[in-house]
């Protein structure tokens, strides 16, 4: 598949934004913390949804998107990112605890319907997995708690040396989850055979041109149409930054912040690296016509 960037930026920003969140009311952080924690966590939220109307066609249309919501992951997680925002706000605004807890409730069915649009998908098996739901929760929760860490040391030391655990063990759990996915996918056989696909009984078949003879929305939105170098130097990226160099900058970093603060840039960029890397993995069966270009 292609990685758009609009939603690569979406899962990443929000989903950071809900796991500092997370991290800020079960440690039930008070003062200066909460209150940037809570505004950082609004802003990122923000982000992602402004980053969401670059995918769309008519983004004044954006509306509609709820319609669905009856049968479409989509619709849902439409409804349910306002929602939540709207809590993170109240939360900060009153400090009530119901609230807060109401916002968790909602912070982690938001996880659940933006991995389930992509888990619910029959003719992607790369995607129809529950670890896409767990590495999507995993992963954001582990970012939010790394940047709760530089958060506390710089604002309320006496808490960076928990949210650092946290972060770490956090981080572990997302990266055996992800690592358990790319294993999985690995060995997965496709469905469909380019017999199938072209309704050709006979074998063997060898594919010579594209089945587009120029571009087309096929050729373009089904395919990352990037070479096999970039691909690999994701993965790597992926593999490096999501938590092992993150682990070695909050394990020695002395709870200081520009350690901290560096664990949660490059694991943030490493997690743009993963999601990239999440959609270009994914094989469209519709590929096994459109991809081969003579």
């Amino acid at each position: 598949m292609r990685p758009a960037w609009s939603v690569l930026l979406f899962t990443t920003l929000a989903g950071a934004g809900q796991g500092l969140f997370l991290a800020l009311f079960a440690a039930q952080a008070q003062g200066e913390l909460l209150q940037l924690g809570l505004a950082i966590a609004f802003a990122l939220l923000a982000a992602g949804l402004v980053a969401s109307f670059f995918h769309l066609g008519h983004p004044e249309r954006a509306w509609r998107a709820a319609a669905m919501w009856r049968t479409s992951w989509l619709s849902r997680e439409v409804i349910v990112l306002p929602a939540f925002m709207a809590l993170v706000a109240a939360y900060a605004w009153t400090g009530v605890p119901w609230v807060g807890a109401l916002g968790i409730a909602l912070c982690f069915l938001l996880y659940v319907c933006t991995g389930m649009i992509y888990a619910c998908l029959p003719f992607l098996q790369e995607w129809r997995t529950p670890l896409t739901l767990v590495n999507f929760t995993l992963l954001g929760f582990a970012s939010g708690a790394t940047l709760a860490a530089a958060l506390a040391a710089a604002l309320q030391p006496a808490l960076a040396r928990g949210y650092v655990f946290v972060a770490l063990a956090a981080g572990a759990a997302a990266y055996l989850g992800r690592l358990a996915s790319l294993w999985r996918n690995a060995r997965l056989r496709p469905k469909s055979t380019l017999a199938s696909a072209t309704g050709i009984p006979q074998k063997p078949i060898v594919q010579i041109s594209q089945g587009a003879m120029g571009g087309s929305f096929n050729t373009r939105e089904f395919f990352h149409g990037r070479p096999r170098e970039v691909v690999r130097a994701a993965r790597w990226a992926l593999l490096a930054l999501v938590f092992p160099v993150p682990a070695l900058l909050l394990l020695g970093g002395g709870e200081a912040v520009p350690a901290l603060g560096a664990a949660f840039a490059l694991q943030f960029a490493g997690l743009l690296a993963e999601r990239w890397y999440f959609f270009a993995e994914a094989k469209h069966p519709q590929n096994l016509y459109y991809q081969a270009i003579a």
